[in-house]
């Protein structure tokens, strides 16, 4: 259900989660690098960062199968697959950790953080790389539990792991908040039965975030306070 979100009518929060990719941190230009380069090394045309940047959000697998069919939806030959991936993680592996925070990122989490708020991070991206990115950022201090793509059995937009962090957390799944920028983000806080809030600057398929099924939009992580309560 959607909530009235404003100052006057915030957020019951006893615990704040936040995607990676597009919410925390600008990853697209090394992903992007990465694709192009597996693509180069297959003698195959690149793909623009832009178009890349709509293929971001479901995990690596998903990056590789839309930059080699350039489709949303569609399944490259398994083969062709298997032969992209190893291609696409070594330079990913070399690239990954260059990757900055978005604007006030370090601002708002300094923020929540003084507040009285516990973080945890939830992402699709697999550990092998959310750990060593988050450590190079400098932004893995802030984070009490960390989830990441291969972690538990699902992933978002299955709501498990926000149910795993809420259980974590020790509170009721309400009283978690997600802040997130991606459609597998809003879907995974509805199936759970948690609060939403959506940055506009990230990776939702090229689709604005208004359209999503969420609380509201905030400029960026400093808007996270002024529409939340510490419970």
């Amino acid at each position: 259900m959607k909530l009235q979100v404003s100052p006057q009518n915030p957020i019951n929060a006893a615990a704040i989660v936040i995607d990676l990719d597009g919410t925390l941190l600008h990853t697209a230009p090394e992903l992007a690098e990465s694709a192009n380069r597996m693509l180069r090394d297959m003698g195959r045309a690149p793909v623009s960062q832009e178009l890349l940047m709509s293929y971001i959000g479901n995990g690596i697998h998903w990056l590789v199968k839309r930059a080699l069919t350039g489709d949303m939806y569609a399944e490259p030959d398994a083969a062709l697959f298997d032969e992209a991936l190893p291609i696409f993680e070594q330079h990913y592996t070399e690239l990954a950790c260059v990757s900055q925070p978005f604007a006030n990122v370090v601002a708002g989490l300094d923020a929540m953080k003084a507040a009285g708020f516990r973080l945890g991070c939830i992402t699709n991206k697999v550990m092998r790389y959310t750990d060593p990115i988050l450590k190079a950022s400098g932004l893995a201090p802030y984070f009490e539990i960390v989830l990441a793509g291969d972690t538990l059995p699902e992933k978002k937009p299955h709501p498990m792991p926000l149910l795993h962090a809420a259980k974590f957390f020790g509170c009721a799944i309400e009283n978690l908040l997600l802040v997130g920028d991606s459609l597998s983000d809003s879907q995974a806080a509805r199936a759970a039965g948690c609060p939403i809030l959506c940055v506009p600057y990230g990776y939702n398929h090229g689709e604005p975030v208004e359209t999503l099924d969420i609380d509201a939009v905030i400029t960026d992580l400093m808007g996270v306070l002024p529409l939340v309560r510490k419970v």
